[in-house]
């Protein structure tokens, strides 16, 4: 599955979350899946706890925070 594939899997609906993004227009926002690999738990349990996501829908919120973060610009303020 290429990059474009995987970002397709992330959904931003006003009326899905609040709008925040979630996987394939579920329930579940990648924030939650970020939060929980950040607290260590296992890609598989995630997958245990959330039947409804596939392996994909985790390398895509992986993307998706990478693509965020190559984004960001840091600026240097004069002093």
């Amino acid at each position: 599955m290429n990059d474009k594939q995987l970002l397709d899997r992330i959904t931003i609906n006003p009326e899905v979350m609040v709008g925040k993004p979630t996987i394939r227009g579920l329930r579940i926002t990648v924030e939650q899946i970020l939060k929980a690999l950040a607290r260590g738990i296992a890609t598989q349990e995630i997958l245990e706890d959330y039947p409804e996501l596939e392996p994909e829908d985790i390398q895509a919120v992986l993307l998706y925070a990478a693509e965020l973060v190559s984004e960001e610009q840091v600026f240097e303020v004069a002093k």
